[in-house]
């Protein structure tokens, strides 16, 4: 191992144990009663429970093994900074999250207070950070109950086949005042809101959503009691809390996996956190990602009574990452190396999209070396991302709309050219996506050297593309939207567009634009 590359990663190992300390010190008066956790995966202990809760109810306390951080070459630090700039691109990908709004402070800050209006037991606590880019909001509490019988959604998790038919409006959640619930010891906070509609307005803004259901969760949220305080299950490792549209669609299952990544760099998690999903969906093929990376994932219907979070995260809507923002809003930012950005920071450019996507890789045990350029024993791997007919969620036909007429022909087009290419040997990759696990496509993905495709969300897999990786898409005068052109230049890939002049694409064109950027890789 040479020089640079050691003092790299002592630098990132540096990184690392820096956000734990500011972690766990910027917590310390969260976790006073901390349980033994158990640190053998899938497994949970159980504990009686008498100091935390009153008149002799009990409950047990779960402890569960949480997935440690990988280490990532693009990883830059999260920790608050008030210089980020307004709509700079680390106000945008990384941490703009700059306010820091206090909603409820910890019990012993009222105790000295107010003294005898306090009553016994620890309180809760609750504050949002907020990104004036964004115009949203990152929650965290501690000490909040969760009652799932006052959620009104279906249960969640079903396979697909039983749950043909279902209305999406059964899947989303209507939360009844007092779903959730947070402990207090301050007696003139007891049975008031914890926010009002002012504080909503100002720092969980529904903009454009028609329901933002993460706004309505906080609007629900009640303050009582340690006399009405009672979980059935207390969960000691930090939760996070998360309602889905668009569940079954990969590019907006993307915009939840990075809204719910950053929530948990900025929020200082020292390990992954565990899921909770605030919805009524059924189960996907997208599932597997989610439980790659992160800790664990279950439905909150699946509790089997009120549970309470020693500390939980509230993840922003999809719609509110820079992800879908750019769709609407020009983002001029363009993808850059983090050792790049450490050395020379420059607003205009971010690694913030490559170090998620190097975090998808390493969750499912894929090398994140920078230096790894994808290229087999034989020759370099071209993948055809396919679109295929398939069931995506209760209210799908099964049938997927085309967006290239003739991709098939296109593919074996390309396939025979191969074949009688004589500069080198290529591998031309059939990725028919919808019939192979998340781990095989992200597989093929961090493989390739050029990625090909129709534009459609099979596509935004880019994200997890090696850095040196061409992405061609041909695009029919139907589907001209800029979805992954935006994150080639976020991401900082090459990118070239083969544009229709209907969804007919003419096998010689595609050829000759592969050619091209084949020669340019050298093959």
């Amino acid at each position: 191992m040479n020089k640079k590359k050691l003092k790299f990663l002592v630098s990132l190992f540096a990184l690392n144990s820096i956000t734990l300390y500011l972690y766990f010190s910027s917590h310390s008066d969260h976790f006073r009663h901390k349980s033994p956790q158990n640190h053998f995966p899938n497994t949970q202990n159980h504990y009686s429970l008498s100091e935390n809760h009153h008149h002799n109810f009990h409950s047990s306390v779960t402890s569960q093994y949480t997935k440690p951080w990988p280490i990532l070459p693009s990883y830059l630090p999260w920790s608050q900074n008030p210089n980020v700039s307004w709509r700079s691109c680390e106000g945008y990908f990384g941490n703009g999250f700059t306010l820091k709004v206090d909603l409820l402070k910890t019990s012993p800050e009222l105790h000295r207070k107010f003294g005898e209006n306090t009553v016994s037991g620890d309180g809760g606590w609750f504050r949002c950070f907020f990104s004036e880019t964004l115009q949203s909001s990152i929650c965290e509490g501690g000490a909040i109950r969760m009652n799932p019988d006052e959620i009104l959604m279906s249960r969640g998790g079903e396979k697909l086949e039983s749950v043909i038919g279902r209305s999406e409006d059964d899947e989303l959640p209507v939360f009844k005042n007092g779903a959730f619930q947070i402990k207090v010891t301050d007696k003139l906070k007891i049975g008031k809101k914890l926010v009002d509609e002012k504080i909503l307005n100002k720092y969980l803004p529904e903009g454009a959503i028609s329901r933002h259901t993460m706004r309505e969760l906080i609007d629900s949220i009640q303050l009582v009691g340690a006399d009405e305080f009672h979980c059935s299950e207390w969960i000691e490792e930090p939760s996070l809390l998360i309602t889905r549209f668009e569940y079954a669609n990969l590019f907006h299952t993307v915009t939840d996996w990075y809204s719910a990544y950053v929530a948990s760099r900025v929020t200082g998690l020292p390990s992954r956190p565990h899921l909770v999903f605030v919805d009524g969906h059924c189960e996907t093929q997208l599932e597997e990602t989610w439980k790659a990376l992160f800790s664990s994932l279950t439905y909150a219907k699946n509790f089997s009574g009120p549970v309470c979070f020693r500390h939980a995260v509230l993840s922003p809507l999809g719609y509110e990452t820079a992800l879908f923002k750019g769709l609407t809003e020009t983002i001029d930012c363009n993808g850059a190396s983090a050792h790049d950005l450490w050395q020379n920071p420059d607003d205009k450019r971010t690694a913030r999209l490559s170090e998620f996507g190097e975090m998808i890789r390493a969750a499912f045990g894929f090398p994140v070396d920078r230096q790894n350029i994808p290229r087999t024993v034989t020759g370099p791997n071209v993948l055809f991302v396919r679109r295929e007919d398939y069931l995506a969620h209760p209210r799908h036909g099964g049938k997927v709309q085309s967006r290239l007429s003739n991709e098939e022909q296109v593919f074996d087009s390309i396939k025979s050219w191969a074949l009688n290419h004589s500069e080198c040997k290529l591998n031309v990759i059939n990725g028919l996506f919808a019939h192979m696990s998340m781990k095989e496509q992200v597989r093929a993905i961090q493989d390739a050297s050029v990625i090909v495709g129709a534009h459609g969300a099979g596509l935004t897999h880019i994200v997890s593309a090696a850095p040196k990786a061409v992405i061609l898409e041909i695009i029919s005068s139907e589907y001209r939207r800029p979805h992954f052109a935006l994150i080639a230049q976020w991401k900082g890939l090459e990118y070239h567009p083969i544009y229709l002049e209907g969804s007919y694409a003419d096998p010689p064109v595609v050829i000759d634009k592969l050619s091209s950027i084949l020669r340019s890789l050298g093959c």
